[in-house]
């Protein structure tokens, strides 16, 4: 494998935990909003990865990560009784996104870890190549 095919895959990697935390933080801001253009509350929307064949052979077939899709929830809305709330229904109950700010933090966590660790492998196969360029250099 060479340097640049690593640099590839942890490219994917960060690339797709970039699109992750964009897609945390828009759920975050979204989480009180109960009126979008589609119409209703806003949905949570979170990525689905899958590995992403970038040419090599043998065991690296599949190396490097997509985005397959965003998936937006279907979960139920959480309700509140705000009966003077311009979204309140007849019985005075509005809808929000299901949305848990916890969970979002954990998640936004979890990318963050993920893009830290592509950071550090394109640091060691930085460190690599020029360990490799001093070895010829000393020769």
């Amino acid at each position: 494998m060479s340097i640049s095919q690593i640099f590839d895959i942890a490219s994917t990697g960060m690339a797709a935990q970039r699109l992750r935390v964009q897609l945390i933080a828009s759920n975050v801001a979204n989480s009180e909003t109960t009126r979008t253009r589609e119409g209703g509350p806003y949905r949570r929307r979170d990525a689905v990865f899958q590995t992403q064949d970038l040419g090599f052979s043998g065991a690296l077939a599949n190396a490097g990560v997509r985005i397959a899709s965003i998936q937006t929830s279907q979960e139920p809305f959480l309700t509140r009784y705000e009966p003077g709330h311009p979204d309140a229904n007849a019985d005075g109950v509005v809808n929000y996104p299901n949305i848990n700010p916890v969970e979002e933090m954990v998640n936004l966590t979890e990318a963050s870890r993920s893009y830290e660790a592509n950071i550090a492998v394109v640091r060691s196969a930085k460190a690599m190549a020029t360990s490799a360029l001093g070895i010829l250099n000393a020769q």
